[in-house]
């Protein structure tokens, strides 16, 4: 029921997700009324593979956090994550309110032991055609140094299971590579993560660096990830645009057009996997469940991407390979 366009997209998007993968089931959580017209498209086969729970409010995506966690109870949000901690479903995926959304999963499926907060995280392509594991997106404002580690072991963890990446090197983001730079929390977490052997840590990095490839872990504050991420896409998706619609309605002669499509065919063969669509969906590392934070605005392809990165999460017991980790490098009682 949550994002900008509620049950117009998220259905779409999930009968989208269910022609896709013939293994997965899904439960859509909300006002029945709204969801079911929306499903007369799907076949049989489909509807046998999906489940309508009723939900008795939803909330808003201007709540504030504290109060829309206190008022939850019978919300769409609320009965999705309690599907997830009762095992009646393996993973959530949401485009409602953040704040309201990580409060909630804190109270209901709890940190792993080690992690104070948990961290909003994606994977973004790189210029390198790789991938680099980014966190946090906006899950936590102001970080501590103890925080900004766990992240960073969090990460190395996704980096090597779900990218692939042996002894990923990790970096955090900051306003300058010399060591002086950066507040407080951030100099004293990099002296932190030097001790730690088992991470490849290689020291800082500026926000101008995010798409070179020259780490495949970046860690920040919630704050500056999302500001960082959403600028981020900003300037891709202009980008994209005007490749689409640069000199439409001018008359040209038919060699200058054939130029102009080979053109934008080429840039967007190089550039198209940039496309904030093809990697929506943030995961909410540090839970002892799954849980995917889409974009409020994301479209129908874009919100079907988010559940399938719920999908993959899920295939590769994230949860359960990242409180392993943990349990090696951090002792509970630090």
């Amino acid at each position: 029921m949550g994002g900008d366009s509620g049950p117009s997209v998220t259905v779409p998007a999930a009968l989208q997700a269910l022609r896709s993968n013939p293994q997965l089931s899904l439960l859509l959580v909300g006002n029945p009324d709204d969801i079911t017209p929306l499903l007369a498209r799907a076949d049989f086969e489909q509807r046998s593979r999906l489940q309508v729970i009723p939900a008795q409010s939803v909330i808003a995506s201007d709540a504030r956090p504290a109060l829309a966690v206190r008022q939850s109870r019978g919300s769409s949000m609320r009965i999705a994550l309690e599907a997830v901690k009762e095992g009646r479903a393996d993973a959530c995926v949401s485009a409602g309110n953040t704040g309201a959304l990580m409060g909630l999963a804190k109270l209901l499926l709890k940190p792993l032991d080690g992690i104070e907060r948990p961290a909003l995280m994606t994977v973004l392509p790189n210029k390198e055609q790789g991938k680099t594991v980014v966190l946090d997106l906006g899950a936590n404002v102001d970080c501590d140094a103890i925080m900004l580690v766990q992240f960073a072991i969090m990460g190395a963890v996704m980096a090597e299971e779900v990218v692939g990446i042996a002894s990923p090197r990790v970096a955090l983001l900051n306003i300058g590579e010399e060591e002086t730079k950066g507040p407080e929390s951030i100099r004293d977490a990099a002296l932190m993560l030097k001790k730690l052997s088992s991470l490849n840590y290689i020291g800082y990095l500026e926000a101008n660096e995010l798409l070179t490839g020259k780490t495949d872990v970046l860690v920040c504050d919630g704050f500056t990830g999302n500001v960082t991420l959403k600028t981020m896409e900003g300037v891709v998706r202009m980008f994209l645009s005007l490749l689409k619609s640069q000199g439409e309605g001018q008359k040209r002669s038919w060699w200058l057009k054939i130029v102009k499509r080979w053109l934008q065919n080429s840039l967007m063969r190089r550039f198209g996997h940039l496309n904030p669509d093809q990697y929506n969906g943030a995961c909410l590392l540090g839970l002892r469940g799954t849980v995917i934070k889409s974009h409020g605005a994301a479209n129908q392809r874009a919100f079907s991407v988010a559940i399938e990165q719920a999908v993959q999460a899920v295939q590769r017991e994230v949860p359960q390979r990242i409180a392993a980790r943990l349990e090696s490098v951090l002792p509970p009682k630090d």
